[in-house]
């Protein structure tokens, strides 16, 4: 079978999107080994690999769903991480543009804080918006599982993955190689057909 384009796409990304994930913690650690992070070129480096991961993570989703058992089940759980994917790119959208027009750390917090402080805004895109895309990146991988299209410990090395995240955000570079190896199997199926 030959790659088409949207197929060669979603093979990178399943590669791209976990890497650019490590390169934020990478990044984001290296920035803040001098006790400085944030506004300046680390910071920006490091939103800009999160963001592109975020991004990445778009044609991922698509591509689980499309192989996953269809149902109102696959339908929700995709609506659901879609939208957490959409509220991770609109914050790490946010702190770049921040940290452009900041002139230092000081000014940085408060144009986080009056960003946050509007109605919705903390709850949507930073307490609850993007856990539901983690969340349901593992709850489409379990299908996957059940579906045996990846291998049972897929969604288990996703979950072990995003649970990293709380206990400290240093621990984000285990997360994206942990997803990159639960991710894999599914780089065969990019080319597949849909399922009926």
């Amino acid at each position: 079978m030959s790659k088409t384009p949207s197929s060669t796409l979603t093979r990178t990304a399943l590669i791209a999107a976990p890497l650019a994930i490590v390169a934020y913690g990478v990044t984001r650690s290296l920035g803040k080994m001098d006790g400085h992070y944030g506004p300046g070129f680390d910071w920006q480096l490091a939103h800009i690999f999160a963001l592109a991961g975020m991004v990445l993570f778009l044609p991922v989703v698509l591509l689980m769903r499309r192989l996953a058992k269809p149902g109102l089940a696959r339908e929700c759980v995709t609506g659901v991480t879609l939208a957490g994917l959409g509220a991770a790119i609109v914050q790490f959208g946010a702190d770049i543009v921040q940290a452009f027009l900041a002139e230092d750390q000081a000014d940085l917090k408060r144009l986080q804080h009056e960003f946050m402080d509007l109605p919705g805004v903390e709850l949507a895109f930073y307490q609850v918006g993007p856990q539901l895309f983690f969340l349901g990146l593992v709850v489409l991988a379990a299908f996957l599982a059940v579906a045996r299209r990846v291998p049972a410990w897929s969604p288990v090395l996703i979950l072990a993955g995003v649970l990293l995240v709380p206990v400290n955000l240093t621990f984000i570079i285990g997360t994206g190689l942990l997803m990159l190896v639960a991710l894999l199997p599914l780089a065969r199926a990019a080319g597949t057909p849909a399922r009926a």
